[in-house]
């Protein structure tokens, strides 16, 4: 039996043994500087896992005694990991240094928890290993690599990691594979609401929730992905938020205590239901802006009058330049960002520029060839063919602007 197997049967077992850490009914409790806690066995630790056959790797830990009788409280976990069990200089540090001079000896998992319970992704496991070890092709890689993994706890308040401390190390052993690295993918943030798509506040991506736009003039972090995004739009005074790719209703963009034209990051807070709903007063055009790094929003009120278009196209080689309808992103009240989904054949480029319908008076494309791809940017009228590449993607445009992203499309992002 393959480990993919094998491992989906552990996880759905250690998920029941785990669901929960410790409850505590003291509603005074103490907030002390824990000094341990353990990281259990997983049940393959004797076993050498093919990462290339294995999707998950089930972990589970106790819960560090952050009070004094060990009540509950909202603690922050980090997979570390490391092939010599050392822990002075991350992935994250080394790739700070523009001289290159800096050598991590661990890599940091960018996906926490506030479970006691972790799902890690082999592909997740296995990047950090290329990034560790540098290997660069496939005959750098062994057949055979120990792996330590430990767990680090922090609270996390205003941005800062608070108490932190560190379990034990477990050694495990791993078949891992070559594969070329690439810089991680823009953080995204989606629009969902009753004035946003169906108006059904669900996750299917093109349907009820939508992306913001990635920046051509910005610059990305290439590990964590951080950076500015932004959103430009006509808004009634319907109400909706800002999910993070994860839908986690706990994190994300609310107001709360909900008041006209205010956006603010909530941590690991409760969602708040309809109180934190976010809303805009007068209706009217809006710009948010996001620093996807710092988690902080901007707002501005635009005084602009643009050309409010009925239907605008997506039109190209993907269907003989004829014209297909765009999805609106507006439920209500005008409408200027305009949404598609694209799968491209493994092994093609497909070319697509956005029009009116019916006439090519006004046609907007971007590049300096026909076929050049680009991610996103602010097509111009009668401009070049933009190439997209093979994948599924979910294409964003606004007719005011120009803006265009073209975005890797995930149909469901709660699954």
């Amino acid at each position: 039996m393959k480990n993919k197997l094998l491992l989906g049967s552990l996880l759905i077992g250690i998920a029941g043994l785990f669901t929960a850490c410790s409850d505590d009914n003291d509603s005074n409790p103490s907030l002390i500087q824990p000094t341990e806690f353990k990281l259990n066995n997983p049940i393959y630790i004797n076993q050498t896992v093919n990462l290339k056959n294995t999707s998950e790797l089930p972990l589970s830990w106790s819960q560090p005694k952050y009070t004094n009788n060990n009540a509950p409280l909202l603690v922050t976990y980090e997979i570390q990991v490391s092939p010599t069990n050392t822990y002075t200089i991350s992935t994250d540090q080394a790739d700070a240094d523009e001289t290159g001079m800096t050598i991590a000896n661990y890599a940091a998992i960018a996906r926490t928890t506030t479970m006691c319970t972790y799902s890690l992704l082999s592909t997740d496991l296995n990047t950090a290993l290329i990034k560790l070890q540098k290997w660069t092709s496939e005959t750098d890689v062994p057949e055979k690599q120990p792996v330590f993994l430990r767990v680090n706890a922090f609270i996390l308040e205003n941005g800062k990691r608070l108490n932190s401390v560190v379990s034990n190390a477990v050694e495990l052993s791993f078949n891992p594979y070559y594969e070329a690295l690439k810089d991680a993918d823009p953080v995204l943030f989606y629009l969902t609401g009753n004035i946003i798509g169906d108006g059904k506040w669900t996750s299917k991506t093109g349907e009820s929730c939508f992306p913001m736009f990635t920046q051509s003039g910005v610059t990305y972090d290439k590990v964590t992905g951080t950076g500015e995004i932004t959103y430009m739009n006509y808004f009634s005074t319907g109400e909706f938020k800002i999910q993070p790719s994860n839908w986690d209703w706990s994190t994300g963009f609310w107001s709360f205590p909900q008041k006209a034209n205010d956006i603010t990051y909530r941590d690991k807070k409760d969602d708040g239901g309809a109180n934190s709903n976010i809303y805009f007063d007068p209706a009217g055009y809006y710009r948010i802006t996001i620093d996807t790094k710092a988690l902080t929003c901007q707002i501005e009120n635009l005084a602009i009058t643009p050309t409010v278009y009925d239907q605008i196209c997506i039109t190209g080689t993907i269907n003989d330049w004829k014209d297909t309808n765009m999805t609106p992103v507006n439920k209500e009240g005008e409408n200027h960002v305009w949404c598609y989904s694209l799968t491209v054949d493994a092994g093609k480029t497909e070319q697509i520029k956005f029009k009116i319908p019916d006439s090519w008076d006004m046609d907007w494309g971007y590049g300096e060839y026909d076929g050049e791809v680009n991610t996103c940017g602010k097509a111009y009228k009668w401009g070049k063919n933009i190439g997209v590449e093979a994948g599924s993607w979910i294409i964003m445009f606004n007719d005011i602007t120009g803006e265009f992203s073209i975005l890797t499309k995930v149909d469901d992002l709660n699954k």
